[in-house]
């Protein structure tokens, strides 16, 4: 039974349990898109960003506030007896009144760079969200083959078991039979014992594993598609070193980040210089005041009014040039971490090109070793029952046998991640890399 994508989100959202059909890599990938909670974080994050552009652009445009009032009043006046031409008395009346004020900004340069910084934040949290893309990628990759790894281990384990009992049963009927001494058995019950703790082991290994899957994909997996036996090895394309580290140090999205930050820094410069300018606005305003009750009854005032205000920083405390110090100093910092961010994506492009390059040779010299450690094992089984090899021979014999499979699967998982990697440090790592993974399984 087949399930489509929505299908599988469906169930992924709800926490279900997958299909008994293999889930494979893609699989695993889209449902940690959409369940993941790192990835809906960065998500969330971009998204906090995206309205930094509203607000720098608002600090360009009108404010217009609107101010309503309604007063009660009593009034009293006592003239006493040195002015009899008036009379003393009271007055009790109540205004209500309301207002608009405009203020356009016409001239002031921390807006216009609070503006600019608005659009380095947005560059910023784009650049992460991609950064959080590619890592959603390389995480579902890595937790896949983690628990890809684990099962082989797993299996692995229960083979050399089921090798080393038979062996132990052997050395137990040759020894009752007089045809192999004690020692033969105590070492094969010495390798079962060894296996049996290695098995709890790797079984331990292989749920906490699954459990890791589960946080990633908020689902249980019941089983995944393996590595195909097929599987052959790739060089980089292209098989240069040096023309990876270029293309990462122009598309590498740490680098991306960086450099606005950086920008961003020189932004707050001139923010700070601004704090020391005139700023110049636009202003107007619209008011209107009714009073009824008082001793002309009840009037009606209004007023508007429009012009230019200017306004001249003289002094703040010291305050102004204390922040553009400041930003100076940040601005360095940036500058710094962008030299940093450079180094570090050359250093990581570099070791996964070279992770790529030697995994090739490293799973190419464990097939060789495979062969070699199987043509090892059948000759020790077949000196063994002719009398020149000894049952402890045939016991390391399996061991390298089964040591060098578990080398070869895990090899070919490293090779498979440093492929993933040294896309993403070039910062071109999207889901066709991975679905061009994916098509190894099986």
């Amino acid at each position: 039974m087949k399930y489509s994508v929505v299908t599988m989100g469906i169930l992924l959202a709800l926490g279900a349990q997958l299909p008994a059909q293999a889930a494979d890599l893609l699989d695993v990938y889209h449902a940690a898109q959409g369940q993941d909670a790192v990835f809906a974080s960065a998500r969330a994050a971009r998204q906090a960003g995206e309205e930094k552009l509203t607000q720098g652009r608002s600090l360009l445009l009108p404010s217009v506030t609107f101010n309503a009032n309604t007063t009660s009043n009593d009034v009293t006046i006592d003239y006493g007896t040195a002015s009899p031409i008036f009379v003393s008395g009271g007055m009790r009346y109540n205004t209500h009144g309301y207002g608009i004020n405009l203020v356009q900004p016409l001239f002031r340069e921390q807006n216009w760079a609070a503006y600019n910084q608005s659009e380095l934040q947005v560059a910023i949290s784009e650049a992460q969200f991609k950064l959080a893309e590619q890592d959603v990628i390389l995480r579902s990759a890595q937790t896949y083959f983690d628990v890809l790894i684990a099962q082989d281990t797993v299996q692995l384990t229960a083979a050399q078991k089921s090798a080393i009992s038979e062996e132990l049963e052997q050395a137990r009927s040759n020894f009752e039979v007089g045809s192999a001494t004690v020692t033969d058995t105590y070492e094969a019950q010495a390798r079962y014992d060894l296996i049996v703790a290695q098995e709890l082991a790797a079984a331990s290994n292989l749920e906490i594993k699954r459990r890791t899957l589960r946080k990633l994909t908020n689902a249980d997996v019941n089983e995944l598609s393996v590595l195909s036996g097929a599987f052959e090895p790739e060089t980089p394309d292209p098989a240069d070193i040096q023309k990876w580290v270029a293309v990462s140090q122009r598309g590498n999205f740490q680098i991306v980040q960086a450099e606005a930050a950086y920008q961003l820094a020189e932004q707050e410069v001139a923010r700070g210089r601004g704090g020391n300018l005139p700023t110049v606005d636009l202003v107007a305003s619209y008011g209107s005041s009714i009073a009824t009750g008082g001793v002309f009854g009840a009037t009606d005032t209004r007023s508007t009014a429009i012009g230019v205000q200017l306004n001249i920083p003289l002094f703040q405390g010291g305050s102004i040039q204390s922040r553009w110090r400041e930003a100076e100093a940040n601005r360095e910092r940036a500058g710094q971490d962008l030299e940093n961010a450079r180094r570090n994506v050359e250093l990581q492009t570099r070791q996964a090109y070279l992770g790529v390059v030697s995994g090739i040779a490293q799973v190419r010299a464990l097939q060789q070793a495979l062969t070699s450690s199987e043509s090892l094992l059948d000759a020790s089984k077949v000196g063994h029952e002719v009398g020149v090899r000894t049952n402890l021979d045939v016991l390391n014999a399996q061991q390298q046998l089964f040591s060098t499979k578990r080398d070869l699967y895990q090899a070919r998982y490293v090779y498979l991640l440093s492929q993933l990697r040294l896309k993403a440090a070039a910062g071109n790592l999207a889901e066709a890399d991975l679905a061009g993974v994916n098509r190894s399984l099986r």
